[in-house]
């Protein structure tokens, strides 16, 4: 547990700003409060390297746990008998 004194804790450490967002959303569709935590010169110049890149998903104690949990399903690969796939016919319906 990486909490400081804010009552914040680190659920997810991100390569990148975008895979962050994906998480931040992930989690505020749960109802979770979200704060990304990183270095401004890595998104503005584009680094990746040396933490530049990383961002920290920060969330508030009480739902570390939770989040966590909800991450790990994100993480999951999806799998052929998985509900997560949409049926052939499904997908030929939407693009009517």
């Amino acid at each position: 547990m990486d909490e400081d004194s804010s009552g914040l804790e680190v659920v997810y450490i991100a390569s990148g700003q975008l895979r962050a967002e994906v998480i931040r959303s992930k989690l505020e569709a749960a109802g979770i409060p979200v704060l990304l935590q990183y270095e401004s010169l890595g998104i503005v110049m584009g680094l990746t390297v040396d933490g530049l890149g990383e961002v920290r998903v920060l969330v508030p104690a009480e739902y570390a746990n939770e989040a966590r949990a909800l991450l790990v399903e994100l993480e999951e690969p999806l799998t052929e008998d998985s509900d997560d796939f949409p049926e052939i016919s499904d997908i030929s319906d939407m693009l009517e």
